[in-house]
Protein backbone atom coordinates (compact mmCIF):
# COMPACT_ATOMS: atom_id res chain seq x y z
CA UNK A 1 0.00 0.00 0.00
CA UNK A 2 1.34 3.42 -0.95
CA UNK A 3 1.58 5.91 1.91
CA UNK A 4 -0.19 9.13 0.92
CA UNK A 5 0.63 11.07 4.06
CA UNK A 6 3.22 13.47 2.63
CA UNK A 7 3.53 17.20 2.02
CA UNK A 8 4.30 18.84 -1.29
CA UNK A 9 7.50 20.89 -1.28
CA UNK A 10 6.09 23.00 -4.12
CA UNK A 11 2.97 23.90 -2.15
CA UNK A 12 5.02 24.58 0.98
CA UNK A 13 7.03 27.27 -0.85
CA UNK A 14 3.98 29.50 -1.19
CA UNK A 15 2.32 31.44 1.61
CA UNK A 16 -1.25 30.69 2.76
CA UNK A 17 -2.20 34.18 1.54
CA UNK A 18 -1.14 33.46 -2.06
CA UNK A 19 -2.88 30.08 -1.93
CA UNK A 20 -6.10 31.69 -0.73
CA UNK A 21 -5.90 34.37 -3.44
CA UNK A 22 -5.38 31.70 -6.12
CA UNK A 23 -8.24 29.64 -4.73
CA UNK A 24 -10.62 32.59 -5.01
CA UNK A 25 -9.41 33.37 -8.55
CA UNK A 26 -9.79 29.74 -9.62
CA UNK A 27 -13.40 29.83 -8.43
CA UNK A 28 -14.11 33.20 -10.07
CA UNK A 29 -11.33 34.96 -11.96
CA UNK A 30 -13.49 38.09 -12.30
CA UNK A 31 -13.57 38.68 -8.56
CA UNK A 32 -12.35 42.19 -7.77
CA UNK A 33 -9.23 42.97 -5.77
CA UNK A 34 -11.51 44.85 -3.37
CA UNK A 35 -13.65 41.74 -2.82
CA UNK A 36 -10.58 39.54 -2.31
CA UNK A 37 -9.25 42.10 0.20
CA UNK A 38 -12.57 42.05 2.04
CA UNK A 39 -12.83 38.24 2.18
CA UNK A 40 -9.25 37.69 3.33
CA UNK A 41 -8.98 40.74 5.58
CA UNK A 42 -5.82 41.99 3.85
CA UNK A 43 -5.06 45.41 2.36
CA UNK A 44 -5.82 45.90 -1.35
CA UNK A 45 -2.21 46.93 -2.01
CA UNK A 46 -0.92 43.66 -0.57
CA UNK A 47 -3.43 41.62 -2.59
CA UNK A 48 -2.46 43.46 -5.76
CA UNK A 49 1.26 42.88 -5.13
CA UNK A 50 0.79 39.17 -4.43
CA UNK A 51 -1.36 38.74 -7.54
CA UNK A 52 1.24 40.41 -9.77
CA UNK A 53 4.01 38.23 -8.35
CA UNK A 54 1.98 35.05 -8.88
CA UNK A 55 1.02 36.11 -12.41
CA UNK A 56 4.69 36.54 -13.29
CA UNK A 57 6.17 33.51 -11.54
CA UNK A 58 3.37 31.02 -12.28
CA UNK A 59 2.31 32.34 -15.69
CA UNK A 60 -1.27 32.89 -14.59
CA UNK A 61 -3.76 33.12 -17.43
CA UNK A 62 -7.34 34.18 -16.74
CA UNK A 63 -9.67 32.08 -18.84
CA UNK A 64 -12.98 30.19 -19.04
CA UNK A 65 -14.22 26.75 -18.20
CA UNK A 66 -16.96 26.15 -20.75
CA UNK A 67 -19.85 23.71 -20.95
CA UNK A 68 -18.86 21.93 -24.15
CA UNK A 69 -22.09 20.00 -24.56
CA UNK A 70 -24.27 23.09 -24.27
CA UNK A 71 -22.06 24.73 -26.89
CA UNK A 72 -22.72 21.84 -29.26
CA UNK A 73 -19.28 20.27 -28.78
CA UNK A 74 -20.43 16.86 -27.69
CA UNK A 75 -17.74 14.63 -29.20
CA UNK A 76 -14.63 14.89 -26.95
CA UNK A 77 -11.85 12.34 -27.38
CA UNK A 78 -8.55 11.66 -25.67
CA UNK A 79 -5.99 10.01 -27.94
CA UNK A 80 -2.87 8.14 -26.84
CA UNK A 81 -0.13 8.33 -29.47
CA UNK A 82 3.05 6.28 -29.83
CA UNK A 83 5.60 6.73 -32.63
CA UNK A 84 7.71 3.86 -33.94
CA UNK A 85 9.89 6.22 -35.99
CA UNK A 86 11.55 9.18 -34.26
CA UNK A 87 9.03 12.06 -34.31
CA UNK A 88 9.77 15.55 -35.61
CA UNK A 89 7.59 17.54 -33.22
CA UNK A 90 7.90 20.74 -35.22
CA UNK A 91 6.39 18.94 -38.22
CA UNK A 92 3.78 17.23 -36.04
CA UNK A 93 2.77 20.57 -34.53
CA UNK A 94 2.32 22.02 -38.02
CA UNK A 95 0.14 19.09 -39.07
CA UNK A 96 -2.05 19.19 -35.97
CA UNK A 97 -2.26 22.98 -35.76
CA UNK A 98 -3.78 23.11 -39.26
CA UNK A 99 -7.07 21.94 -37.73
CA UNK A 100 -9.32 23.51 -35.10
CA UNK A 101 -10.09 20.08 -33.59
CA UNK A 102 -7.01 19.38 -31.38
CA UNK A 103 -7.39 21.48 -28.23
CA UNK A 104 -4.40 20.24 -26.22
CA UNK A 105 -1.44 18.29 -27.58
CA UNK A 106 1.18 17.29 -24.99
CA UNK A 107 4.48 15.45 -25.36
CA UNK A 108 4.98 12.67 -22.81
CA UNK A 109 8.16 10.96 -21.63
CA UNK A 110 7.19 7.45 -20.66
CA UNK A 111 5.50 4.38 -22.09
CA UNK A 112 3.83 6.50 -24.79
CA UNK A 113 4.84 9.68 -26.63
CA UNK A 114 1.92 12.09 -26.82
CA UNK A 115 -1.71 12.61 -25.95
CA UNK A 116 -4.30 14.76 -27.67
CA UNK A 117 -7.52 16.19 -26.31
CA UNK A 118 -9.79 16.75 -29.31
CA UNK A 119 -13.32 18.02 -29.79
CA UNK A 120 -15.38 18.65 -32.90
CA UNK A 121 -18.70 20.09 -33.96
CA UNK A 122 -20.00 16.68 -35.06
CA UNK A 123 -19.02 12.98 -35.03
CA UNK A 124 -18.56 13.05 -38.82
CA UNK A 125 -16.14 15.96 -38.55
CA UNK A 126 -14.17 14.19 -35.84
CA UNK A 127 -13.94 10.93 -37.81
CA UNK A 128 -12.69 12.72 -40.93
CA UNK A 129 -10.02 14.56 -38.93
CA UNK A 130 -9.03 11.38 -37.06
CA UNK A 131 -8.39 9.36 -40.22
CA UNK A 132 -6.77 12.09 -42.30
CA UNK A 133 -4.45 13.01 -39.43
CA UNK A 134 -3.28 9.42 -39.12
CA UNK A 135 -2.53 9.43 -42.85
CA UNK A 136 -0.46 12.61 -42.49
CA UNK A 137 1.46 11.10 -39.57
CA UNK A 138 1.99 7.73 -41.28
CA UNK A 139 5.67 8.50 -41.99
CA UNK A 140 6.29 8.19 -38.23
CA UNK A 141 4.50 4.81 -38.08
CA UNK A 142 2.05 6.14 -35.57
CA UNK A 143 0.15 3.94 -33.12
CA UNK A 144 -3.05 5.96 -32.63
CA UNK A 145 -5.42 4.91 -29.83
CA UNK A 146 -8.51 7.14 -29.42
CA UNK A 147 -11.10 6.92 -26.65
CA UNK A 148 -14.39 8.73 -26.15
CA UNK A 149 -14.44 10.88 -23.02
CA UNK A 150 -17.52 9.42 -21.37
CA UNK A 151 -17.60 11.05 -17.93
CA UNK A 152 -15.46 13.72 -16.25
CA UNK A 153 -14.74 13.25 -12.60
CA UNK A 154 -12.70 16.42 -12.33
CA UNK A 155 -10.96 19.09 -14.37
CA UNK A 156 -11.16 20.62 -17.82
CA UNK A 157 -9.09 21.30 -20.90
CA UNK A 158 -9.15 24.91 -22.19
CA UNK A 159 -10.69 25.26 -25.64
CA UNK A 160 -8.93 27.14 -28.43
CA UNK A 161 -10.48 30.16 -30.09
CA UNK A 162 -10.05 28.48 -33.49
CA UNK A 163 -12.79 26.04 -32.41
CA UNK A 164 -14.91 28.53 -30.45
CA UNK A 165 -15.07 30.90 -33.43
CA UNK A 166 -17.04 28.22 -35.33
CA UNK A 167 -19.81 27.87 -32.75
CA UNK A 168 -23.41 28.22 -33.88
CA UNK A 169 -24.49 30.54 -31.08
CA UNK A 170 -25.55 34.22 -31.21
CA UNK A 171 -22.67 36.23 -32.64
CA UNK A 172 -22.46 38.64 -29.70
CA UNK A 173 -22.15 35.69 -27.29
CA UNK A 174 -19.39 34.24 -29.42
CA UNK A 175 -17.46 37.52 -29.48
CA UNK A 176 -17.65 37.85 -25.69
CA UNK A 177 -16.52 34.24 -25.18
CA UNK A 178 -13.57 34.68 -27.55
CA UNK A 179 -12.36 37.76 -25.65
CA UNK A 180 -12.83 36.25 -22.21
CA UNK A 181 -11.25 32.97 -23.19
CA UNK A 182 -8.02 34.95 -23.61
CA UNK A 183 -8.51 37.15 -20.54
CA UNK A 184 -11.51 36.57 -18.31
CA UNK A 185 -10.56 39.51 -16.06
CA UNK A 186 -10.96 41.98 -18.91
CA UNK A 187 -13.07 44.92 -17.82
CA UNK A 188 -16.44 45.68 -19.40
CA UNK A 189 -15.13 49.03 -20.62
CA UNK A 190 -12.19 47.36 -22.41
CA UNK A 191 -14.44 44.66 -23.91
CA UNK A 192 -16.95 47.24 -25.10
CA UNK A 193 -14.16 49.21 -26.75
CA UNK A 194 -12.79 46.12 -28.53
CA UNK A 195 -16.26 45.12 -29.69
CA UNK A 196 -17.27 48.63 -30.73
CA UNK A 197 -20.43 48.81 -28.63
CA UNK A 198 -21.79 50.70 -25.66
CA UNK A 199 -20.90 49.30 -22.26
CA UNK A 200 -24.50 48.96 -21.09
CA UNK A 201 -25.29 46.94 -24.25
CA UNK A 202 -22.34 44.68 -23.53
CA UNK A 203 -23.35 44.15 -19.89
CA UNK A 204 -26.91 43.31 -20.96
CA UNK A 205 -25.67 40.64 -23.40
CA UNK A 206 -23.07 39.37 -20.91
CA UNK A 207 -25.83 38.66 -18.38
CA UNK A 208 -27.88 36.87 -21.04
CA UNK A 209 -24.81 34.83 -21.95
CA UNK A 210 -24.35 33.76 -18.34
CA UNK A 211 -28.00 32.71 -18.08
CA UNK A 212 -27.56 30.57 -21.21
CA UNK A 213 -25.18 28.37 -19.20
CA UNK A 214 -22.36 28.21 -21.74
CA UNK A 215 -19.79 29.34 -19.16
CA UNK A 216 -19.26 27.07 -16.16
CA UNK A 217 -16.85 29.45 -14.47
CA UNK A 218 -14.30 32.18 -14.92
CA UNK A 219 -11.08 30.58 -13.80
CA UNK A 220 -7.29 30.45 -14.07
CA UNK A 221 -4.56 28.24 -15.45
CA UNK A 222 -0.89 28.28 -14.44
CA UNK A 223 1.53 28.05 -17.36
CA UNK A 224 4.87 28.25 -15.54
CA UNK A 225 4.59 26.06 -12.48
CA UNK A 226 8.33 25.37 -12.38
CA UNK A 227 9.55 22.63 -10.08
CA UNK A 228 6.58 20.28 -10.45
CA UNK A 229 5.99 17.16 -12.49
CA UNK A 230 2.74 16.40 -14.31
CA UNK A 231 2.19 12.66 -14.60
CA UNK A 232 -0.45 11.31 -16.98
CA UNK A 233 -1.94 7.84 -16.82
CA UNK A 234 -4.19 5.80 -19.13
CA UNK A 235 -5.67 2.56 -17.82
CA UNK A 236 -7.28 -0.51 -19.42
CA UNK A 237 -8.92 -3.22 -17.31
CA UNK A 238 -10.29 -6.70 -17.46
CA UNK A 239 -13.07 -6.16 -14.95
CA UNK A 240 -13.35 -8.75 -12.20
CA UNK A 241 -15.64 -9.02 -9.18
CA UNK A 242 -15.17 -6.09 -6.79
CA UNK A 243 -14.16 -3.63 -9.52
CA UNK A 244 -16.67 -0.96 -8.49
CA UNK A 245 -15.58 -1.03 -4.85
CA UNK A 246 -11.92 -0.78 -5.89
CA UNK A 247 -12.76 2.14 -8.19
CA UNK A 248 -14.62 4.01 -5.46
CA UNK A 249 -11.80 3.44 -2.96
CA UNK A 250 -9.20 4.66 -5.43
CA UNK A 251 -11.14 7.85 -6.16
CA UNK A 252 -11.48 8.61 -2.46
CA UNK A 253 -7.86 7.82 -1.63
CA UNK A 254 -6.28 9.69 -4.53
CA UNK A 255 -8.45 12.76 -4.19
CA UNK A 256 -8.05 13.04 -0.43
CA UNK A 257 -4.28 13.22 -0.55
CA UNK A 258 -3.97 16.96 -1.24
CA UNK A 259 -2.44 19.33 1.26
CA UNK A 260 -5.08 21.17 3.24
CA UNK A 261 -4.49 24.32 1.20
CA UNK A 262 -2.61 23.41 -2.00
CA UNK A 263 -1.48 25.92 -4.58
CA UNK A 264 -1.75 23.20 -7.22
CA UNK A 265 -3.89 20.14 -6.60
CA UNK A 266 -2.30 16.75 -7.16
CA UNK A 267 -5.56 15.56 -8.70
CA UNK A 268 -5.80 17.72 -11.82
CA UNK A 269 -7.90 15.82 -14.34
CA UNK A 270 -9.79 12.52 -14.12
CA UNK A 271 -12.20 10.95 -16.60
CA UNK A 272 -13.84 7.68 -17.58
CA UNK A 273 -13.16 6.69 -21.19
CA UNK A 274 -14.74 4.30 -23.70
CA UNK A 275 -12.59 2.81 -26.44
CA UNK A 276 -8.89 2.05 -26.44
CA UNK A 277 -8.67 2.86 -22.71
CA UNK A 278 -11.06 2.98 -19.77
CA UNK A 279 -9.54 5.71 -17.62
CA UNK A 280 -7.39 8.86 -17.86
CA UNK A 281 -5.79 10.78 -15.00
CA UNK A 282 -3.33 13.65 -14.64
CA UNK A 283 -1.72 14.51 -11.32
CA UNK A 284 0.78 17.19 -10.27
CA UNK A 285 3.71 16.15 -8.09
CA UNK A 286 7.05 17.44 -6.82
CA UNK A 287 9.03 15.08 -9.06
CA UNK A 288 8.67 12.25 -11.55
CA UNK A 289 9.59 9.78 -8.81
CA UNK A 290 6.92 11.08 -6.43
CA UNK A 291 4.39 10.89 -9.27
CA UNK A 292 5.33 7.30 -10.00
CA UNK A 293 5.14 6.29 -6.34
CA UNK A 294 1.87 8.05 -5.55
CA UNK A 295 -0.02 7.53 -8.79
CA UNK A 296 1.35 4.81 -11.06
CA UNK A 297 2.51 2.37 -8.38
CA UNK A 298 -0.69 2.87 -6.40
CA UNK A 299 -2.86 2.44 -9.49
CA UNK A 300 -1.17 -0.86 -10.36
CA UNK A 301 -1.65 -2.08 -6.80
CA UNK A 302 -5.29 -1.02 -6.52
CA UNK A 303 -6.36 -2.73 -9.79
CA UNK A 304 -3.99 -5.70 -9.73
CA UNK A 305 -6.78 -8.26 -9.68
CA UNK A 306 -8.40 -6.56 -12.70
CA UNK A 307 -5.35 -7.20 -14.93
CA UNK A 308 -4.87 -3.46 -15.39
CA UNK A 309 -2.63 -2.35 -18.24
CA UNK A 310 -1.44 1.21 -17.58
CA UNK A 311 0.28 3.59 -19.98
CA UNK A 312 1.97 6.48 -18.22
CA UNK A 313 4.61 9.16 -18.36
CA UNK A 314 5.62 12.72 -17.50
CA UNK A 315 4.20 15.59 -19.55
CA UNK A 316 7.28 17.44 -20.82
CA UNK A 317 5.64 20.20 -22.89
CA UNK A 318 2.52 21.19 -24.76
CA UNK A 319 2.72 21.55 -28.53
CA UNK A 320 -0.77 23.04 -28.80
CA UNK A 321 -3.06 24.65 -26.26
CA UNK A 322 -2.82 25.43 -22.57
CA UNK A 323 -2.65 22.74 -19.93
CA UNK A 324 -4.60 23.78 -16.82
CA UNK A 325 -2.46 23.44 -13.70
CA UNK A 326 -5.01 25.15 -11.50
CA UNK A 327 -5.85 25.34 -7.83
CA UNK A 328 -9.19 23.83 -6.87
CA UNK A 329 -11.07 22.15 -4.08
CA UNK A 330 -10.98 18.49 -5.07
CA UNK A 331 -13.34 17.27 -2.37
CA UNK A 332 -15.90 19.87 -3.38
CA UNK A 333 -15.63 19.38 -7.14
CA UNK A 334 -14.83 15.72 -7.73
CA UNK A 335 -17.78 13.80 -9.25
CA UNK A 336 -17.98 10.14 -8.35
CA UNK A 337 -20.24 7.81 -10.27
CA UNK A 338 -21.51 4.33 -9.45
CA UNK A 339 -21.99 1.93 -12.36
CA UNK A 340 -24.54 -0.52 -10.95
CA UNK A 341 -26.11 -2.93 -13.49
CA UNK A 342 -29.84 -2.42 -13.90
CA UNK A 343 -29.91 1.10 -12.42
CA UNK A 344 -29.30 4.62 -13.64
CA UNK A 345 -25.72 5.86 -12.99
CA UNK A 346 -25.59 7.76 -9.71
CA UNK A 347 -23.30 10.79 -9.38
CA UNK A 348 -22.04 11.57 -5.90
CA UNK A 349 -19.81 14.19 -4.31
CA UNK A 350 -16.80 13.27 -2.22
CA UNK A 351 -17.38 13.77 1.49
Amino acid sequence: MVDYDFKSEFNERWSPLVKNIMRLLSENSRISVTEISKRLGVARKTIDEKMRKAEEELGIKYTLELDERKLGLGDPHIILVTFIEKPDYEDITKILNASHIPQVVSVVNGTYDMFIYANAESPDEYVYWDKTTQIQLAKYKVHWQPSDLAFRHLGFFPLRNSLLSRLEIPEIYKKIILLMNENSRMSFSEMAKKLGMKQNTLVYNFKKLQRAGYIKRFTIIMRKAAGVSMVSLFGKYIIARGFEDDSMNMRKEITFMDDRLPLISRCLFSAQLIGSYDFFFVGVYDSDQVGYEHLVKYYKMRFKKHSVKPAYGTISRSLIGDFPTRNLDVKKEFNMIRWVPGTQPKVERLE
